[in-house]
Parts: C-alpha cells; structure tokens; sequence
C-alpha cells in the first residue's frame, strides 16, 4: 500500500485582539490541508487558545465557511465534533484564455467543478473570446442557480504573458489580434459582471491548481512545469505560490536549452505541444484532434514517441538550470496531454536528468502533476477564493493589463 504523503503544519497563530481575520483564514486552511478536525486539534495545530478556536469557528459556520460533522464516539468524556469546510461555502469563476480555445468553469470550496464550458479556434482574437467568457459566465451561473450563484466571490483570468507576442512568424498576424496589447480585461469583464477580477499567468495558474489541490499540497517547495501550446511554470517556495513583481516568475519557456546536436534554442522551441502540431501537419494529420475532448493521441504515436524524448530531453536541461538556482525538493510536469504522455514524459525526464552533469547540486524528485489538462481553469477559480479565505500568496489583482 502507498503511504500517503506527510501534510506539513502551517504557521501557529496569534491571540491578540485584532488578528481575528488572520486567525479565520489560519483555521480555514488548516481544515483546508487536513481534512476534517475538532476544535482541540485545530487549536494544537495553529497554538491559538481552545476558547479563540471556539469564537472562529461559530463565526465561520455562521458564514456557512464551515460546517459540524458526526460526533466521534467511543472515548472518555465528551464527544468530539469535527468541523469540516463546506465546499459550498464559496464559489468562483475561473476562465482560461489559451492560443487554441478558451474555457470557463465554476469551481467549490474544494476545486470541484459544478460548471464548464469551452470553445475551439484557429487564433484567439479579443471580441470572440469576450464574448464567450460573457455568455459561459451567465449560463454558469443560471446552471448553479440563485443561492450558489450568491456565493460568488470573484472571477480570474488565466492568460499568458504578453498575448499579442504570440502571432504568426510569416508576418500574417490580424491586426485585431496584435490588439490584445491595448485590451482591458477589467474593462471588458465589468461589461457582464462585478465580481472582484485576478489576473494570473496560464502556467502559474496551473501551478496553483497543482499547489492546492495536487500532489504539491505535501511540498514547502517545488517547480512545476505545464505543457501546451508552449510550455511554461510556476514556483512554489514556503508553501505559496511565488509569481514575481510582474507576476511572470516560473516563465521557463525562454530557457535556453541544447539539442542532441549542440545547437541552443529556448525550450518552448523544442518542448511545446506546437511542436507536435506543426510535425502532424507536415505528415498529413489534422492538428486539432490534439485538442479535442477526451483525447486520444494512439492514433499519432509513432509521432508521439520522438516528440517525448525530444521534450524531456529539453525540459531536463531546464530542471537542472532551475535547480541551480533554487534547490528545489522536487520538479512536477503536467500538461495538456492524456495521462499516458504524461507518464512517459515524467520517465523520460527523469532519466535524462539523471544523466546530465549535476556536479555541485542535489537533484530534485521530478514526479507527475495530479490536475491534469484542466489545471489552468481550475487554477484560475482558486485563485480568487484562495486570496480572499486562505493563507495563501496574494496574486496580482488586475490593474485592467497583462
């Protein structure tokens, strides 16, 4: 049987008058990272008195934050009453804006998703992408209903860094796509909705639905690398999510990296699903089955195979350039793939991890990410409630521009 992973303890909290809303958000992610525990053993892991414990929690279940279990019988005393987060406490919004379609869902307390809508195009363009976030964000709200949708408490945005820099090499690009470098998000999201706006990074909204709800829940420190159309990442340092002053750390799609013929490249040049695309083209395949929903890539695996030894090729030399850096305890790898790939690409990078000239660090454990392909949209969700309930680092609120 596998054992499961150690959940580390969180920072103790504070008694004094005054800290009341750090204690709230200490107690939330407590359960939050636990499970279920009664107040004795929620006071013993943040070291804030039984009786603050008491005041918080009938607070949080008057806010319907939290919720009483089934006594625990069977021992000396008083039963224990656990307390438990309720997953319908709060509920968010999280909207994936991506090169080949876009996705808005509707996320729990507890990552579950209640609603998801997505769209497929050659090329995002501002009006069309708008428009769809628009009309997803009302059907996902007539599809929970009045009382949830009273729950709401913000919608993110996953985007990537610097939209307008994706266009076409052959100089082609519409001028409506090059855009997006004057387009307000703030703007356009007021047009339907004023629920508070987060703007985070595709690949770092990844890392967060990693963090919080993956494998990286048991980490203090991690790289995440997320595979796409590019690939980018996200850091995990002390249990948070770190992005940077611009909100763009972890972006280890420009790393330079080699090819097997001593050539340099950035590694989004050569560990990128477009990549693939462009290979399928060139052999006659239609690239879009990459993307369709539920996926199955056996159809390309003779085209597969190469591509996963030439991604891990790549995204190994970027482990070790990261590590170098920060010694990372461990490197996760997710992407826009079926689990197959994943797991092959995982094997694959840690074998050539293993063979590349690490003299001087200590090599990380580089292990599967657990969300999965909807990792950027469920990233996207948490990170307004996360923000706003947990002990968590805050992300960029948007100033209308990313």
């Amino acid at each position: 049987m596998t054992q499961s992973p150690v959940i580390r303890a969180l920072n103790h909290g504070a008694n004094q008058k005054g800290l009341r809303d750090y204690n709230e958000r200490l107690i939330l992610s407590v359960l939050h990272r636990h499970g279920d525990l009664p107040g004795s053993e929620i006071a013993r892991k943040t070291k804030l008195s039984a009786q603050t414990v008491s005041v918080i929690l009938r607070k949080l279940e008057g806010d319907g934050l939290v919720t009483k279990g089934r006594p625990s019988k069977g021992r000396v005393g008083k039963p224990s009453v656990p307390m438990a987060l309720n997953p319908k406490g709060a509920i968010s919004v999280g909207c994936k804006l991506g090169r080949r379609g876009s996705d808005v869902l509707l996320t729990d307390l507890n990552g579950q998703i209640l609603f998801r809508k997505h769209i497929q195009y050659d090329l995002a363009l501002p009006h069309e992408v708008f428009a769809f976030f628009r009309d997803a964000f009302s059907d996902g709200v007539e599809h929970i209903g009045p009382e949830l949708a009273g729950k709401l408490c913000g919608i993110g945005i996953a985007a990537p860094f610097e939209i307008w820099k994706w266009g076409a090499s052959d100089g082609n690009t519409p001028e409506e796509f090059l855009s997006w470098k004057d387009v307000s998000f703030e703007s356009e999201v007021a047009q339907f909705t004023d629920l508070p706006l987060y703007m985070v990074n595709d690949a770092t909204s990844a890392c967060w639905a990693e963090r919080i709800y993956g494998r990286g829940k048991a980490m203090d420190n991690f790289a995440y690398f997320f595979v796409s159309t590019f690939i980018g990442g996200g850091i995990v340092l002390g249990n948070s999510v770190y992005e940077g002053k611009l909100g763009n750390a972890g972006a280890f799609g420009p790393l330079r990296v080699g090819n097997k013929a001593g050539q340099t490249r950035q590694l989004l040049d050569v560990a990128s699903l477009h990549v693939l695309e462009t290979r399928l083209t060139q052999t006659g395949h239609d690239p879009k089955q990459l993307w369709s929903q539920p996926q199955d890539w056996d159809k390309f695996s003779t085209h597969v195979a190469p591509w996963i030894d030439e991604t891990a090729h790549g995204i190994a030399q970027a482990c070790i350039s990261a590590c170098s850096v920060i010694d990372f305890e461990s490197v996760l790898i997710d992407g826009y793939f079926p689990d197959w790939v994943r797991s092959a690409l995982v094997e694959a990078v840690a074998a050539y991890v293993g063979k590349e000239d690490s003299r001087g660090l200590i090599l990380p454990n580089i292990l599967a990410g657990q969300v999965g392909s909807e990792a950027r949209g469920i990233g996207a969700a948490c990170v307004p409630v996360f923000s706003q309930y947990f002990l968590v680092s805050k992300p960029m609120v948007s100033n209308g521009h990313f």
